[in-house]
């Protein structure tokens, strides 16, 4: 991953750039969040300074990070934010940085001097764009997971959310804990009291009367009392993703469970079913969340899309196959683009290849040409020189014919 932090230099306008700036709090917690992002989309740190969030509203990027990754022309940028909404802006490959556009971004989301954002580049053109308030001094804005990140902006918490977080920990280390097996009859209520959906569940309770209003509430990591084959659900309705006995619906983002089921329904199966037993739920969940992003990510690649990500792709796969998803399906669409892939650098380099045997046999051509014209210009003057021998001659011929017996 390319890790580039980027310090625009405003000295000429008479503002001091000193380690405040690498030290700040968001700046410290931009740079968990970037060593934390998958290492094949490269990314870097942009600082913000007043003239990238009033007045100008120009935004300059790393001359070393566009050389690598960004084209050599004009072009339009892509910024996605944490919602997924999607913002184009204008690219200058003169200034290195965005025009158009990146005040819209701006303004939409209330960017203030000493903030920091983390692009990552997902596609060619397109960047995920990770924003890191100056004004939060709580924990980092955001769940960095194994293998997804996802960002939400948090408020403050209070003492009785504090007091509640400690509660949901310890509630949740109780189901992480291997189930027994020959559970005794005086044991039955004990477990039952730590089922999220039994109504004896003081922790259940708590956070239904804490939760805010309009918000989703996730009963969290549960134990399920029977397996489900596909086959049997009807709809999404019906969909719960159980991994070694727990169902983790509430580990996964309701948007990428949504996607997740729409993934399992074209193969007729639950992609995760024959995991391996005993993987930590939060690592099942990574796996489950980062395939439906390459299965995205493969949906929307393009002709243009560089060998590079599908290969990290399908290498990605391979080792969740190896930990038992079923993602052979994948595997098999990312086989048969790379396989285009090759196919057309091959056709060109073969091309290539015509190409350069033709202009060596032009080459070669040119110099016989050459030798030719040299061989004529040697003829004519031969025959030039002769025709003043044959009138030297003539006389010679004459005078002897001509002379007393």
């Amino acid at each position: 991953m390319l890790l580039i932090l980027d310090f625009t230099s405003t000295k000429k306008k008479g503002h001091k750039h000193s380690s405040v700036e690498a030290n700040s709090s968001a700046m410290l917690r931009a740079g968990e969040v970037q060593t934390n992002l998958p290492i094949q989309f490269p990314s870097f740190l942009k600082y913000m300074l007043p003239s990238h969030v009033t007045g100008g509203f120009w935004l300059s990027f790393p001359r070393r990070f566009c050389d690598a990754h960004l084209p050599k022309h004009d072009d339009t940028v892509v910024l996605v934010d944490e919602n997924e909404e999607e913002f184009a802006t204008k690219y200058l490959i003169d200034k290195n940085g965005l025009s158009g556009g990146w005040r819209g971004f701006s303004i939409a989301h209330s960017l203030l001097e000493a903030d920091v954002l983390v692009f990552q580049l997902i596609q060619p053109c397109k960047f995920k764009v990770y924003i890191i308030r100056d004004n939060s001094f709580t924990e980092i804005d955001g769940a960095i997971s194994l293998l997804n990140l996802d960002f939400h902006s948090r408020p403050i918490k209070s003492e009785q959310d504090e007091e509640m977080k400690i509660c949901e920990a310890k509630e949740e280390k109780k189901y992480l804990e291997p189930p027994v097996l020959d559970i005794h009859q005086d044991d039955k209520q004990e477990e039952a009291m730590l089922m999220p959906n039994s109504d004896h569940s003081p922790v259940t309770d708590q956070c239904e009367n804490d939760s805010d209003n309009g918000s989703e509430i996730l009963e969290g990591i549960r134990f399920s009392e029977s397996r489900t084959e596909f086959k049997d659900v009807k709809d999404y309705s019906g969909f719960n993703i159980l991994v070694d006995g727990l169902i983790i619906d509430s580990e996964i983002p309701a948007h990428v469970r949504t996607k997740y089921y729409d993934l399992c329904s074209t193969q007729n199966s639950f992609l995760h079913d024959h995991l391996l037993g005993g993987l930590n739920v939060k690592l099942a969940a990574g796996m489950i969340t980062e395939t439906v992003n390459i299965a995205d990510a493969i949906r929307a690649s393009k002709f243009s899309t560089p060998r590079e990500y599908l290969e990290t792709w399908d290498n990605t796969l391979k080792g969740f196959e190896f930990l038992g998803m079923g993602v052979g399906f994948l595997r098999e669409r990312l086989s048969k683009l790379v396989s285009l892939s090759c196919e057309s650098k091959n056709f060109l380099e073969s091309k290539k290849v015509e190409l350069a045997e033709a202009k060596e046999e032009m080459r070669n051509l040119e110099e016989k040409v050459l030798k030719v014209k040299q061989l004529i210009r040697n003829i004519n003057t031969e025959i030039e020189n002769s025709t003043m021998k044959d009138t030297k001659f003539e006389l010679k011929f004459k005078a002897l014919a001509a002379a007393p017996w």
